[in-house]
Protein backbone atom coordinates (compact mmCIF):
# COMPACT_ATOMS: atom_id res chain seq x y z
CA UNK A 1 0.00 0.00 0.00
CA UNK A 2 1.14 3.83 -0.58
CA UNK A 3 0.98 6.54 1.57
CA UNK A 4 -0.93 8.85 -0.29
CA UNK A 5 1.40 12.25 -0.63
CA UNK A 6 3.22 14.00 -3.08
CA UNK A 7 6.54 11.91 -2.16
CA UNK A 8 4.57 8.19 -2.62
CA UNK A 9 6.78 6.58 0.49
CA UNK A 10 5.43 2.92 0.59
CA UNK A 11 4.56 2.11 4.41
CA UNK A 12 2.57 -1.01 6.05
CA UNK A 13 -0.82 -0.64 7.73
CA UNK A 14 -1.99 -0.35 10.90
CA UNK A 15 -4.23 -2.02 13.04
CA UNK A 16 -7.45 0.69 13.43
CA UNK A 17 -8.96 1.29 9.56
CA UNK A 18 -11.56 3.30 8.12
CA UNK A 19 -11.72 2.06 3.86
CA UNK A 20 -14.11 3.55 0.77
CA UNK A 21 -16.29 1.58 1.30
CA UNK A 22 -17.24 2.96 4.99
CA UNK A 23 -20.71 4.66 4.79
CA UNK A 24 -19.68 7.86 5.85
CA UNK A 25 -19.45 10.77 2.93
CA UNK A 26 -17.65 13.71 3.97
CA UNK A 27 -18.43 15.80 0.93
CA UNK A 28 -22.45 15.78 2.87
CA UNK A 29 -20.42 17.70 5.29
CA UNK A 30 -18.10 19.52 2.63
CA UNK A 31 -20.62 21.17 0.59
CA UNK A 32 -22.77 23.30 3.52
CA UNK A 33 -22.85 26.96 2.38
CA UNK A 34 -20.53 29.29 3.92
CA UNK A 35 -21.38 31.95 5.36
CA UNK A 36 -19.64 35.09 4.08
CA UNK A 37 -18.65 37.92 6.27
CA UNK A 38 -17.15 41.37 5.03
CA UNK A 39 -13.57 41.99 6.07
CA UNK A 40 -13.08 44.94 8.72
CA UNK A 41 -10.45 47.59 8.18
CA UNK A 42 -7.45 45.90 6.88
CA UNK A 43 -4.24 46.41 8.51
CA UNK A 44 -2.32 46.47 4.76
CA UNK A 45 -3.07 50.25 5.66
CA UNK A 46 -1.99 49.93 9.08
CA UNK A 47 1.58 50.08 10.68
CA UNK A 48 2.51 47.69 13.40
CA UNK A 49 2.76 50.70 15.79
CA UNK A 50 -0.94 51.00 15.09
CA UNK A 51 -1.27 47.84 16.88
CA UNK A 52 0.93 48.73 19.89
CA UNK A 53 -1.06 51.76 20.86
CA UNK A 54 -1.91 52.71 24.21
CA UNK A 55 0.48 50.90 26.31
CA UNK A 56 1.86 47.68 24.37
CA UNK A 57 -1.26 46.13 25.77
CA UNK A 58 -5.12 45.36 24.99
CA UNK A 59 -4.93 44.43 21.01
CA UNK A 60 -6.28 40.89 22.27
CA UNK A 61 -9.94 42.59 22.70
CA UNK A 62 -9.79 43.89 19.40
CA UNK A 63 -8.65 40.93 17.71
CA UNK A 64 -10.73 38.69 19.37
CA UNK A 65 -13.55 39.83 17.99
CA UNK A 66 -12.54 41.37 14.23
CA UNK A 67 -13.30 38.73 11.43
CA UNK A 68 -9.45 37.49 10.23
CA UNK A 69 -9.38 37.54 6.34
CA UNK A 70 -8.55 34.48 4.49
CA UNK A 71 -11.80 32.92 2.69
CA UNK A 72 -11.67 33.61 -1.12
CA UNK A 73 -7.94 34.09 -1.86
CA UNK A 74 -6.40 31.49 -3.08
CA UNK A 75 -3.15 30.06 -4.60
CA UNK A 76 -2.69 28.57 -7.34
CA UNK A 77 0.77 28.32 -7.97
CA UNK A 78 2.30 27.68 -4.45
CA UNK A 79 3.01 31.69 -4.05
CA UNK A 80 1.05 32.65 -1.37
CA UNK A 81 -2.28 34.88 -1.73
CA UNK A 82 -1.40 37.49 1.38
CA UNK A 83 2.17 38.13 -0.39
CA UNK A 84 0.48 40.12 -3.33
CA UNK A 85 -2.07 42.00 -0.47
CA UNK A 86 0.82 43.83 1.25
CA UNK A 87 3.22 46.09 1.07
CA UNK A 88 6.02 44.12 2.93
CA UNK A 89 8.50 42.58 0.58
CA UNK A 90 8.66 38.95 1.10
CA UNK A 91 12.29 37.20 2.32
CA UNK A 92 13.11 34.88 -0.56
CA UNK A 93 12.76 31.44 1.51
CA UNK A 94 9.02 32.31 1.73
CA UNK A 95 8.37 30.81 -2.02
CA UNK A 96 10.05 27.59 -1.16
CA UNK A 97 8.58 27.80 2.26
CA UNK A 98 5.08 27.90 0.23
CA UNK A 99 6.94 24.78 -2.25
CA UNK A 100 8.20 23.08 0.64
CA UNK A 101 4.33 22.82 2.64
CA UNK A 102 2.23 21.73 -0.44
CA UNK A 103 4.90 18.71 -1.05
CA UNK A 104 3.63 17.56 2.17
CA UNK A 105 0.18 17.65 1.82
CA UNK A 106 -1.84 14.03 2.25
CA UNK A 107 -4.71 13.39 0.28
CA UNK A 108 -7.83 10.84 0.98
CA UNK A 109 -10.53 10.47 -1.87
CA UNK A 110 -8.82 12.83 -3.75
CA UNK A 111 -9.34 15.72 -1.40
CA UNK A 112 -6.39 17.43 0.53
CA UNK A 113 -6.54 16.50 4.19
CA UNK A 114 -3.50 17.21 6.08
CA UNK A 115 0.08 17.43 6.06
CA UNK A 116 2.61 15.04 6.74
CA UNK A 117 5.23 15.34 9.81
CA UNK A 118 8.38 15.53 8.03
CA UNK A 119 9.06 14.57 4.77
CA UNK A 120 12.61 14.26 4.34
CA UNK A 121 14.35 11.69 1.91
CA UNK A 122 17.79 11.65 3.04
CA UNK A 123 16.12 9.91 6.24
CA UNK A 124 16.46 6.06 6.14
CA UNK A 125 14.33 5.55 8.82
CA UNK A 126 10.35 6.77 8.09
CA UNK A 127 9.19 5.92 11.79
CA UNK A 128 5.49 7.98 12.48
CA UNK A 129 6.86 10.85 10.60
CA UNK A 130 4.79 10.43 7.44
CA UNK A 131 1.52 10.38 9.53
CA UNK A 132 -0.51 13.22 9.59
CA UNK A 133 -0.56 14.80 13.59
CA UNK A 134 -3.19 16.87 15.23
CA UNK A 135 -0.69 19.23 17.01
CA UNK A 136 1.83 19.01 13.83
CA UNK A 137 -1.43 20.34 11.78
CA UNK A 138 -2.53 23.18 13.48
CA UNK A 139 0.88 25.73 12.32
CA UNK A 140 -0.40 23.83 8.65
CA UNK A 141 -3.91 24.80 9.24
CA UNK A 142 -3.42 28.20 9.94
CA UNK A 143 -1.24 29.04 7.31
CA UNK A 144 -3.58 28.06 4.87
CA UNK A 145 -5.73 29.67 6.40
CA UNK A 146 -3.93 32.93 6.47
CA UNK A 147 -3.75 32.44 2.37
CA UNK A 148 -7.12 31.65 1.62
CA UNK A 149 -7.35 28.12 1.61
CA UNK A 150 -9.89 26.71 4.04
CA UNK A 151 -11.16 23.62 2.37
CA UNK A 152 -8.08 21.20 3.38
CA UNK A 153 -9.06 22.66 7.36
CA UNK A 154 -12.04 21.88 6.98
CA UNK A 155 -11.65 18.04 5.93
CA UNK A 156 -9.20 17.64 8.59
CA UNK A 157 -11.20 18.76 11.25
CA UNK A 158 -14.35 16.31 9.71
CA UNK A 159 -12.20 13.83 9.26
CA UNK A 160 -10.27 13.64 12.85
CA UNK A 161 -13.81 13.96 14.72
CA UNK A 162 -14.93 11.03 12.96
CA UNK A 163 -11.94 9.27 13.92
CA UNK A 164 -12.41 10.12 17.51
CA UNK A 165 -16.04 8.02 17.30
CA UNK A 166 -13.87 4.49 16.73
CA UNK A 167 -13.20 1.95 19.14
CA UNK A 168 -9.85 2.94 21.17
CA UNK A 169 -7.84 0.39 22.99
CA UNK A 170 -4.21 -0.62 24.43
CA UNK A 171 -3.86 -4.23 24.69
CA UNK A 172 -6.64 -4.38 26.98
CA UNK A 173 -8.39 -1.01 28.18
CA UNK A 174 -10.65 1.01 26.00
CA UNK A 175 -9.62 4.12 26.04
CA UNK A 176 -12.51 7.65 26.85
CA UNK A 177 -14.66 7.76 24.05
CA UNK A 178 -13.71 11.58 23.49
CA UNK A 179 -10.12 11.00 22.83
CA UNK A 180 -8.72 12.28 19.82
CA UNK A 181 -5.87 10.57 17.65
CA UNK A 182 -2.23 11.67 18.20
CA UNK A 183 -2.17 11.04 14.07
CA UNK A 184 -3.44 9.23 11.68
CA UNK A 185 -1.95 8.40 7.84
CA UNK A 186 -3.47 7.48 4.64
CA UNK A 187 -2.61 4.75 2.77
CA UNK A 188 -3.70 4.03 -0.85
CA UNK A 189 -3.74 0.53 -2.84
CA UNK A 190 -3.55 1.33 -6.51
CA UNK A 191 -4.94 -2.24 -7.60
CA UNK A 192 -8.01 -2.02 -6.17
CA UNK A 193 -8.36 1.75 -6.18
CA UNK A 194 -9.45 2.64 -2.55
CA UNK A 195 -7.83 5.24 -0.08
CA UNK A 196 -7.72 3.47 3.79
CA UNK A 197 -7.11 5.72 6.98
CA UNK A 198 -5.31 4.15 9.95
CA UNK A 199 -5.19 6.20 13.14
CA UNK A 200 -2.61 6.47 16.56
CA UNK A 201 -4.33 6.91 19.72
CA UNK A 202 -1.66 6.18 21.70
CA UNK A 203 -1.52 2.37 21.27
CA UNK A 204 1.76 2.80 18.65
CA UNK A 205 3.24 5.79 20.55
CA UNK A 206 6.77 5.59 22.21
CA UNK A 207 5.80 5.27 25.58
CA UNK A 208 2.03 4.28 25.14
CA UNK A 209 1.03 7.56 25.96
CA UNK A 210 -2.27 8.82 24.70
CA UNK A 211 -2.11 12.96 23.60
CA UNK A 212 -3.91 15.21 25.96
CA UNK A 213 -3.75 17.99 23.40
CA UNK A 214 -4.75 16.44 20.68
CA UNK A 215 -8.71 17.28 21.87
CA UNK A 216 -7.86 20.90 23.13
CA UNK A 217 -5.72 21.56 19.19
CA UNK A 218 -8.77 20.47 17.67
CA UNK A 219 -10.90 22.44 19.44
CA UNK A 220 -8.94 25.56 19.04
CA UNK A 221 -8.43 25.03 15.37
CA UNK A 222 -12.37 24.56 14.87
CA UNK A 223 -12.32 28.01 16.20
CA UNK A 224 -9.65 29.50 14.00
CA UNK A 225 -11.51 27.98 10.89
CA UNK A 226 -14.81 29.61 12.52
CA UNK A 227 -13.16 33.07 13.00
CA UNK A 228 -11.18 33.17 9.48
CA UNK A 229 -13.91 31.80 7.01
CA UNK A 230 -17.19 33.64 9.14
CA UNK A 231 -18.41 29.84 8.31
CA UNK A 232 -20.04 28.68 11.57
CA UNK A 233 -21.87 26.03 10.27
CA UNK A 234 -19.32 23.43 10.40
CA UNK A 235 -19.14 24.08 14.39
CA UNK A 236 -23.14 24.13 14.23
CA UNK A 237 -22.92 20.23 12.85
CA UNK A 238 -23.72 17.36 15.06
CA UNK A 239 -20.62 16.02 14.32
CA UNK A 240 -18.55 19.04 15.60
CA UNK A 241 -20.85 19.54 18.70
CA UNK A 242 -20.94 15.99 19.67
CA UNK A 243 -16.99 16.04 19.33
CA UNK A 244 -16.55 18.99 21.53
CA UNK A 245 -19.22 17.25 24.28
CA UNK A 246 -16.87 14.49 23.94
CA UNK A 247 -13.80 15.87 24.77
CA UNK A 248 -15.50 18.03 27.52
CA UNK A 249 -16.62 15.07 29.09
CA UNK A 250 -13.48 13.84 29.36
CA UNK A 251 -11.82 16.74 31.23
CA UNK A 252 -14.45 17.81 33.25
CA UNK A 253 -15.36 14.83 34.93
CA UNK A 254 -15.40 14.19 38.93
CA UNK A 255 -13.28 12.39 40.70
CA UNK A 256 -10.74 12.87 43.47
CA UNK A 257 -9.18 16.06 41.97
CA UNK A 258 -8.59 19.09 44.68
CA UNK A 259 -6.93 21.31 42.32
CA UNK A 260 -9.04 22.42 38.82
CA UNK A 261 -5.85 21.50 36.49
CA UNK A 262 -5.83 18.54 34.78
CA UNK A 263 -3.42 15.61 36.30
CA UNK A 264 -1.42 14.30 33.37
CA UNK A 265 1.33 11.25 32.29
CA UNK A 266 4.41 11.96 31.37
CA UNK A 267 4.97 12.43 27.10
CA UNK A 268 1.40 13.16 26.82
CA UNK A 269 1.72 16.77 24.57
CA UNK A 270 4.54 18.46 22.58
CA UNK A 271 7.15 16.59 24.78
CA UNK A 272 6.30 13.14 24.19
CA UNK A 273 9.09 11.36 25.69
CA UNK A 274 9.83 11.24 29.54
CA UNK A 275 10.88 14.53 30.53
CA UNK A 276 9.60 15.16 34.27
CA UNK A 277 6.09 16.66 32.96
CA UNK A 278 4.15 14.36 34.61
CA UNK A 279 1.39 15.48 37.04
CA UNK A 280 0.06 19.27 36.10
CA UNK A 281 1.94 20.71 32.95
CA UNK A 282 1.60 24.20 32.10
CA UNK A 283 1.10 23.23 28.33
CA UNK A 284 -1.59 20.74 29.29
CA UNK A 285 -3.04 23.88 31.83
CA UNK A 286 -2.97 26.69 29.06
CA UNK A 287 -4.11 24.61 26.64
CA UNK A 288 -7.62 23.25 28.43
CA UNK A 289 -8.12 26.55 29.32
CA UNK A 290 -7.99 28.46 25.93
CA UNK A 291 -10.14 25.29 24.51
CA UNK A 292 -12.48 25.52 26.96
CA UNK A 293 -12.92 29.18 26.03
CA UNK A 294 -12.94 28.23 22.38
CA UNK A 295 -15.83 25.79 23.50
CA UNK A 296 -17.55 27.84 25.41
CA UNK A 297 -17.69 30.34 22.15
CA UNK A 298 -18.97 27.59 19.75
CA UNK A 299 -21.23 25.21 21.77
CA UNK A 300 -25.27 24.93 21.10
CA UNK A 301 -27.02 26.70 24.52
CA UNK A 302 -29.32 23.71 23.61
CA UNK A 303 -30.47 20.62 26.42
CA UNK A 304 -26.96 18.71 25.52
CA UNK A 305 -24.73 21.78 25.63
CA UNK A 306 -26.37 23.21 28.78
CA UNK A 307 -24.87 21.70 30.91
CA UNK A 308 -21.44 22.01 29.37
CA UNK A 309 -21.63 25.92 28.85
CA UNK A 310 -22.13 26.02 33.05
CA UNK A 311 -19.51 23.72 33.79
CA UNK A 312 -17.05 25.61 31.43
CA UNK A 313 -17.60 28.86 33.17
CA UNK A 314 -17.05 27.21 36.94
CA UNK A 315 -13.83 25.45 36.06
CA UNK A 316 -12.56 28.80 34.31
CA UNK A 317 -12.60 31.00 37.16
CA UNK A 318 -11.28 27.94 39.16
CA UNK A 319 -8.33 27.30 36.44
CA UNK A 320 -7.43 30.87 36.25
CA UNK A 321 -7.43 31.34 39.90
CA UNK A 322 -5.25 28.42 40.14
CA UNK A 323 -2.51 29.30 37.42
CA UNK A 324 -2.75 33.03 38.01
CA UNK A 325 -2.04 32.39 41.44
CA UNK A 326 0.18 29.12 42.51
CA UNK A 327 1.78 29.16 38.74
CA UNK A 328 3.07 32.22 38.77
CA UNK A 329 6.87 33.14 39.46
CA UNK A 330 8.21 36.59 39.11
CA UNK A 331 11.05 38.06 41.55
CA UNK A 332 8.89 38.97 44.25
CA UNK A 333 7.31 35.76 43.75
CA UNK A 334 10.29 33.97 44.00
CA UNK A 335 11.75 35.90 47.26
CA UNK A 336 8.46 34.71 49.17
CA UNK A 337 8.78 31.27 48.52
CA UNK A 338 12.84 31.24 49.45
CA UNK A 339 11.68 32.41 52.98
CA UNK A 340 8.51 29.70 53.07
CA UNK A 341 8.12 28.27 55.97
CA UNK A 342 6.86 24.38 55.99
CA UNK A 343 4.72 22.12 57.61
CA UNK A 344 1.83 24.65 57.87
CA UNK A 345 -1.55 23.43 59.01
CA UNK A 346 -4.18 25.20 58.03
CA UNK A 347 -6.76 26.45 55.71
CA UNK A 348 -4.21 29.77 56.46
CA UNK A 349 -1.08 28.46 55.82
CA UNK A 350 0.98 30.42 52.91
CA UNK A 351 3.00 27.53 51.73
CA UNK A 352 0.13 25.51 50.64
CA UNK A 353 1.86 23.37 49.05
CA UNK A 354 4.58 22.38 50.98
CA UNK A 355 7.10 23.57 49.18
CA UNK A 356 10.87 22.90 50.75
CA UNK A 357 12.52 26.34 50.32
CA UNK A 358 15.94 24.06 49.60
CA UNK A 359 14.84 22.79 46.31
CA UNK A 360 14.61 25.65 44.49
CA UNK A 361 17.76 25.41 41.88
CA UNK A 362 20.68 27.26 42.23
CA UNK A 363 20.21 28.61 38.53
CA UNK A 364 16.89 29.56 39.53
CA UNK A 365 18.05 32.91 41.21
CA UNK A 366 20.29 34.54 38.54
CA UNK A 367 18.27 33.56 35.79
CA UNK A 368 14.91 35.89 37.29
CA UNK A 369 15.53 39.50 36.71
CA UNK A 370 14.26 41.88 38.53
CA UNK A 371 11.32 42.62 36.02
CA UNK A 372 9.89 39.70 34.66
CA UNK A 373 8.01 36.45 35.13
CA UNK A 374 6.92 33.28 33.73
CA UNK A 375 4.10 30.34 34.40
CA UNK A 376 6.71 27.73 36.07
CA UNK A 377 6.72 24.29 34.24
CA UNK A 378 4.58 22.39 37.00
CA UNK A 379 3.38 22.62 40.64
CA UNK A 380 1.50 19.67 42.73
CA UNK A 381 2.07 18.70 46.88
CA UNK A 382 5.52 19.48 47.79
CA UNK A 383 7.23 19.90 44.10
CA UNK A 384 7.65 22.74 41.90
CA UNK A 385 9.17 22.67 38.66
CA UNK A 386 10.92 26.20 38.13
CA UNK A 387 11.59 25.39 34.40
CA UNK A 388 10.55 27.42 31.47
CA UNK A 389 8.45 26.14 29.13
CA UNK A 390 7.81 28.25 25.89
CA UNK A 391 4.66 26.63 24.80
CA UNK A 392 2.63 27.08 27.38
CA UNK A 393 3.73 30.64 28.48
CA UNK A 394 3.17 31.80 24.93
CA UNK A 395 -0.35 30.04 25.17
CA UNK A 396 -1.21 31.30 28.34
CA UNK A 397 -0.53 35.10 26.73
CA UNK A 398 -2.67 34.06 23.82
CA UNK A 399 -5.71 32.71 25.88
CA UNK A 400 -5.52 35.39 28.17
CA UNK A 401 -4.71 32.96 31.08
CA UNK A 402 -1.94 35.49 31.56
CA UNK A 403 -3.08 38.86 32.60
CA UNK A 404 -2.18 41.72 30.94
CA UNK A 405 0.61 42.72 33.65
CA UNK A 406 2.04 38.91 33.57
CA UNK A 407 1.72 38.73 29.71
CA UNK A 408 3.43 42.36 30.16
CA UNK A 409 6.53 40.13 32.44
CA UNK A 410 6.69 37.47 30.35
CA UNK A 411 7.51 39.27 27.25
CA UNK A 412 10.06 41.27 29.44
CA UNK A 413 11.58 38.12 30.26
CA UNK A 414 12.42 37.17 26.75
CA UNK A 415 14.17 40.61 26.45
CA UNK A 416 16.03 40.20 29.59
CA UNK A 417 17.22 36.85 29.05
CA UNK A 418 17.39 36.70 25.11
CA UNK A 419 20.84 34.07 24.77
CA UNK A 420 19.16 31.88 27.25
CA UNK A 421 15.54 31.33 25.35
CA UNK A 422 16.24 32.79 21.98
CA UNK A 423 19.91 32.57 21.67
CA UNK A 424 21.13 31.46 17.61
CA UNK A 425 17.85 30.03 16.89
CA UNK A 426 14.06 30.13 18.49
CA UNK A 427 13.08 28.81 20.63
CA UNK A 428 13.73 27.21 23.57
CA UNK A 429 11.18 24.27 24.09
CA UNK A 430 12.29 23.96 27.93
CA UNK A 431 15.16 26.05 29.66
CA UNK A 432 17.50 24.80 31.33
CA UNK A 433 18.12 21.43 30.42
CA UNK A 434 18.71 18.94 32.59
CA UNK A 435 21.78 17.34 32.82
CA UNK A 436 24.28 14.22 34.79
CA UNK A 437 22.43 12.18 37.34
CA UNK A 438 19.30 14.10 37.59
CA UNK A 439 19.17 14.01 33.45
CA UNK A 440 19.32 9.82 34.14
CA UNK A 441 16.34 9.56 36.79
CA UNK A 442 14.60 12.14 35.25
CA UNK A 443 14.39 10.76 31.88
CA UNK A 444 15.35 7.21 32.21
CA UNK A 445 18.88 8.05 30.35
CA UNK A 446 17.07 8.81 27.21
CA UNK A 447 19.56 8.94 24.44
CA UNK A 448 17.75 11.62 22.87
CA UNK A 449 17.01 13.78 25.10
CA UNK A 450 20.16 14.43 26.02
CA UNK A 451 21.19 18.12 27.70
CA UNK A 452 20.72 21.00 25.00
CA UNK A 453 19.21 18.44 22.71
CA UNK A 454 15.19 17.86 21.17
CA UNK A 455 13.07 18.05 24.24
CA UNK A 456 15.78 18.68 26.91
CA UNK A 457 16.85 22.36 26.10
CA UNK A 458 16.48 22.15 22.37
CA UNK A 459 15.56 25.01 19.67
CA UNK A 460 12.30 24.48 18.18
CA UNK A 461 11.82 27.05 14.73
CA UNK A 462 7.76 25.91 15.07
CA UNK A 463 7.26 28.07 18.26
CA UNK A 464 8.15 30.91 16.37
CA UNK A 465 4.56 31.69 15.31
CA UNK A 466 3.77 31.17 18.90
CA UNK A 467 6.28 33.60 20.17
CA UNK A 468 4.96 36.23 17.19
CA UNK A 469 1.30 35.90 17.92
CA UNK A 470 2.44 36.30 21.72
CA UNK A 471 4.73 39.63 20.70
CA UNK A 472 2.08 41.37 18.77
CA UNK A 473 -1.14 40.54 21.22
CA UNK A 474 1.72 42.59 23.82
CA UNK A 475 2.35 45.08 21.33
CA UNK A 476 6.13 43.97 20.84
CA UNK A 477 6.85 43.22 17.35
CA UNK A 478 10.24 44.37 17.17
CA UNK A 479 10.75 40.79 19.55
CA UNK A 480 9.12 38.70 16.76
CA UNK A 481 10.84 40.76 13.88
CA UNK A 482 14.22 40.21 15.63
CA UNK A 483 13.50 36.01 16.07
CA UNK A 484 12.51 35.85 12.18
CA UNK A 485 15.47 37.42 11.00
CA UNK A 486 17.69 35.02 13.19
CA UNK A 487 15.75 31.88 11.70
CA UNK A 488 15.94 32.93 8.17
CA UNK A 489 19.32 33.13 8.01
CA UNK A 490 19.56 29.14 9.13
CA UNK A 491 16.49 27.48 8.04
CA UNK A 492 16.15 26.99 4.31
CA UNK A 493 19.95 26.82 4.12
CA UNK A 494 19.84 23.87 6.87
CA UNK A 495 16.58 22.10 5.44
CA UNK A 496 13.83 23.44 7.47
CA UNK A 497 15.04 20.89 10.62
CA UNK A 498 12.88 20.16 13.42
CA UNK A 499 15.33 21.27 15.92
CA UNK A 500 18.30 22.76 16.99
CA UNK A 501 20.73 21.44 19.79
CA UNK A 502 23.27 23.32 21.68
CA UNK A 503 22.92 26.19 24.64
CA UNK A 504 22.70 28.84 21.93
CA UNK A 505 20.25 26.79 19.26
CA UNK A 506 23.63 26.69 17.40
CA UNK A 507 23.81 23.36 15.89
CA UNK A 508 21.27 21.51 13.76
CA UNK A 509 19.71 18.65 15.84
CA UNK A 510 21.51 15.26 15.56
CA UNK A 511 18.07 13.36 15.48
CA UNK A 512 16.73 16.70 13.67
CA UNK A 513 14.56 15.41 10.45
CA UNK A 514 14.83 17.61 7.42
CA UNK A 515 11.78 19.39 6.06
CA UNK A 516 9.66 18.94 8.97
CA UNK A 517 6.52 20.54 8.10
CA UNK A 518 5.73 22.29 11.00
CA UNK A 519 8.67 24.08 10.90
CA UNK A 520 8.00 25.17 7.55
CA UNK A 521 4.72 26.22 7.93
CA UNK A 522 5.22 28.07 11.95
CA UNK A 523 7.79 30.38 9.73
CA UNK A 524 4.97 31.08 7.31
CA UNK A 525 2.18 31.77 9.71
CA UNK A 526 4.70 33.96 11.91
CA UNK A 527 5.67 35.78 8.62
CA UNK A 528 1.93 36.27 7.74
CA UNK A 529 0.72 37.36 11.09
CA UNK A 530 3.58 40.38 11.35
CA UNK A 531 2.53 41.06 7.30
CA UNK A 532 -1.57 41.38 8.85
CA UNK A 533 -1.91 41.06 12.09
CA UNK A 534 -5.92 40.63 11.76
CA UNK A 535 -4.69 37.24 11.23
CA UNK A 536 -4.52 37.10 15.21
CA UNK A 537 -7.73 37.19 15.61
CA UNK A 538 -7.97 33.56 14.59
CA UNK A 539 -6.22 32.33 17.92
CA UNK A 540 -6.31 35.39 20.65
CA UNK A 541 -8.42 35.70 23.43
CA UNK A 542 -9.61 38.51 25.40
CA UNK A 543 -9.29 38.13 29.30
CA UNK A 544 -12.75 37.40 30.24
CA UNK A 545 -13.38 40.22 33.36
CA UNK A 546 -16.81 38.61 34.10
CA UNK A 547 -15.91 34.76 33.97
CA UNK A 548 -18.13 34.06 36.94
CA UNK A 549 -21.55 35.34 35.37
CA UNK A 550 -24.06 33.77 33.91
CA UNK A 551 -23.77 32.40 30.49
CA UNK A 552 -27.09 31.22 29.68
CA UNK A 553 -28.40 34.37 28.95
CA UNK A 554 -27.65 34.56 25.10
CA UNK A 555 -29.18 31.28 23.49
CA UNK A 556 -27.75 31.70 20.21
CA UNK A 557 -24.90 29.69 19.25
CA UNK A 558 -21.54 31.87 19.10
CA UNK A 559 -23.98 35.13 20.50
CA UNK A 560 -22.86 37.00 17.76
CA UNK A 561 -19.63 35.42 17.62
CA UNK A 562 -17.85 37.58 14.74
CA UNK A 563 -18.67 40.62 16.25
CA UNK A 564 -18.38 40.15 20.17
CA UNK A 565 -15.87 39.93 22.21
CA UNK A 566 -15.56 36.72 25.10
CA UNK A 567 -16.04 39.09 27.43
CA UNK A 568 -19.30 40.55 25.39
CA UNK A 569 -20.47 36.63 25.11
CA UNK A 570 -20.20 35.88 28.99
CA UNK A 571 -21.64 38.81 30.58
Amino acid sequence: MELAVGGGMRRSASHTSLSESDDFDLSRLLNKPRINVDRQRSFDDCSLSDVSHSGGYGRGGAFDGMYSPGGGLRSLVGTPASSALHSFEPHPIVGDAWEALRRSLVFFRGQPLGTIAAFDHASEEVLNYDQVFVRDFVPSALAFLMNGEPDIVKNFLLKTVLLQGWEKKVDRFKLGEGAMPASFKVLHDAKKGVDTLHADFGESAIGRVAPVDSGFWWIILLRAYTKSTGDMTLAETPECQKGMRLILSLCLSEGFDTFPTLLCADGCCMIDRRMGVYGYPIEIQALFFMALKCALQMLKHDNEGKEFVEKIASRLHALSYHMRSYFWLDFQQLNDIYRYKTEEYSHTAVNKFNVIPDSIPDWLFDFMPCQGGFFIGNVSPARMDFRWFALGNMIAILSSLATPEQSTAIMDLIEERWEELIGEMPLKICYPAIENHEWRIVTGCDPKNTRWSYHNGGSWPVLLWLLTAACIKTGRPQIARRAIDLAERRLLKDGWPEYYDGKLGRYVGKQARKFQTWSIAGYLVAKMMLEDPSHLGMISLEEDRAMLKPVLKSKGLFSGFLGCTTSQLIA
